[in-house]
């Protein structure tokens, strides 16, 4: 029941404010507490099932959630599965077991919709593909296979198997996580579609009249993603959707600011995208994992000493914060702890083609 409204000299003592709960307010919810019993970061909008099937994909940091999916006992969906016989090292070598298709790192909202739009039938990959030393590469995933593929035709099956993973994923998957990474992006200027690194850096030559730099606008981003929902709700009606924001910064920026500001731009448009699609579409939430562990209120101690990379310690206090809050809204119909591994200072293995630019920052 409305709290009676009490005047004093004429003027409504009661607002908006007196009875919103304790974590509306910064001294109960932040100042008096210590950083690692902050709670109630995440009021999730969807009940995941331990065993409904979730598709995991993005940037570099929505590794982890697959990760942790899989440790505590969740439906972490596979849909491309190593060979037979293949050990573990060898399978993440050759990025088995990354995200839940052979895509390889997903990072801009684009390249989201570009990989549906193959995996749907909605426009086909281009002839594209580079060859070094005898051995052919795959423009769109440079780094899937460590020395490159033997032939064209193995390099084109791959991708073909891929996207029909992909497929998979969007058609038999009741959640779909996707992080978004970048603003920065590399598009072929002559036929328009995007590549997940520069050419000439991974592999490939740089072409200037051929290949473009583009740092993407809120609403380039945007667009994307809501293009990249609808056509794969088109295919699966009941699919849902969580968004993330990568934490991690940048390794490079191509724009022309310092790759700080670089890096709070891309990040600051991300994070608004992720908000508004989330906030205007029912079937898509948001997962704070950027603002765990990048607010200040942290003070930086979830990052190993470059910075850049995101420890141990960081990458379990975010993916607990994802389990409690599931347990918090739903009530506690799965093990919430038990099963992870216990908090680890080594330092955490990613796929990260993005990395590899910092190579050319070391010759300078």
């Amino acid at each position: 029941m409305a709290k009676k409204a009490q005047t004093v000299d004429g003027v409504s003592s009661t607002n908006p404010y007196e009875d919103l709960p304790k974590k509306a307010f910064w001294r109960p919810a932040i100042a008096e507490r210590s950083m690692f019993d902050i709670a109630e970061l995440w009021s999730p909008k969807f009940r995941i099932a331990p065993r409904a099937p979730v598709a995991t994909f993005g940037s570099c940091f929505a590794q982890h959630i697959g990760n942790a999916l899989k440790n505590r006992k969740f439906n972490w969906m596979i849909a491309e599965t190593p060979p037979v016989g293949m050990s573990e090292e060898g399978a993440k070598l050759f990025n088995y077991n990354i995200f839940s298709a052979r895509t390889a790192n997903i990072y801009t909202t684009s390249l989201l919709r570009q990989w549906t739009s193959w995996a749907l039938g909605h426009s086909s990959p281009p002839e594209e593909y580079w060859e070094k030393n005898g051995r052919f590469y795959d423009p769109f995933r440079p780094a899937i296979e460590p020395n490159g593929f033997a032939t064209l035709e193995e390099m084109l099956l791959s991708r073909e198997e891929t996207i029909k993973a992909f497929r998979t994923c969007i058609t038999d998957s009741h959640f779909f996580v996707f992080t978004l990474g970048l603003t920065e992006s590399w598009f072929n200027q002559e036929q328009g579609y995007e590549y997940p690194m520069c050419p000439g850096t991974v592999a490939g030559e740089f072409d200037a009249e051929k290949h473009r730099f583009r740092n993407q606008t809120f609403e380039q981003v945007r667009s994307a993603l809501a293009d990249s929902i609808r056509m794969m709700r088109a295919a699966n009606p009941k699919l849902r959707f969580i968004l993330t924001v990568s934490p991690v910064p940048l390794t490079a920026t191509k724009s022309d600011q310092h790759v700080l500001i670089a890096t709070m731009y891309s990040k600051s448009v991300l994070r608004a995208v992720a908000g508004q699609i989330a906030e205007n579409q029912k079937i898509v939430d948001y997962f704070p994992s950027y603002e765990i562990i990048n607010s200040a209120v942290f003070r930086g101690s979830f990052f190993e000493p470059n910075m850049r990379g995101v420890n141990k310690r960081g990458v379990d206090f975010v993916m607990d914060h994802f389990f409690q809050g599931l347990v918090y809204q739903f009530g506690d119909y799965f093990s919430a702890g038990p099963s992870r591994p216990a908090a680890s200072t080594k330092k955490l293995d990613e796929v990260c083609e993005e990395e590899l630019l910092g190579a050319f920052g070391e010759k300078k």
